[in-house]
């Protein structure tokens, strides 16, 4: 089987349960913003330790889910079974891994820095892009769906497991700006 078929060339792709629309159609779109999200997740990933590793494979299954849901042509979505789109219990695990990972934490009273420690910067740019396919998700309108909530869970448990890793966040009350 080749990697390539071609059928995109003329700027259009194929949905889930049939139907084509052009790669630049905001299904696409939000579809390739949690597939980013994703693969910024697992670069995090393949640095982080253990215990964070084994949370960020998990998550990055449920995002297959996501972008499962999110290539179905709309008109067929009832042929996704309960396994293929995400639930309110995904919500629900991400909330209790906040609540987890705030534990361990004194959560930071200012806006935080990014860029103290590696993984953490990780996780910072996969938040940023986790909010960014969260918003072009709220534009679909989608029926029924758990994409946006779990979305923003998902950079929620994203913002605390990195300021988890950092340990110390710098703020921007703790750096000085200068004046000119």
């Amino acid at each position: 089987m080749k990697v390539y078929t071609r059928r995109g060339d003329d700027g259009s792709t194929d949905l889930l349960y049939g139907g084509r629309v052009s790669k630049n159609d905001s299904q696409p779109e939000v579809y390739g913003d949690v597939d980013e999200t994703q693969s910024f997740i697992g670069l995090a990933r393949a640095a982080a330790g253990e215990e964070l590793s084994n949370v960020l494979v998990r998550i990055e299954r449920e995002l297959w889910i996501a972008m499962a849901e999110l290539a179905c042509n709309p008109e067929k979505i009832d042929k996704l079974d309960e396994t293929s789109r995400l639930t309110k219990e995904m919500v629900k695990g991400l909330e209790d891994l906040i609540d987890e990972f705030s534990e361990k934490f004194e959560a930071p009273k200012e806006f935080v820095v990014p860029g103290e420690e590696e993984v953490a910067a990780r996780l910072d740019v996969a938040r940023t892009v986790c909010r960014r396919a969260e918003r072009s998700a709220v534009g679909l309108e989608l029926k029924d769906s758990y994409v946006v909530p779990y979305l923003n869970r998902l950079s929620d448990f994203l913002w605390s497991a990195a300021r988890w890793q950092e340990g110390q966040s710098v703020t921007t009350k703790s750096v000085p700006i200068s004046e000119k």
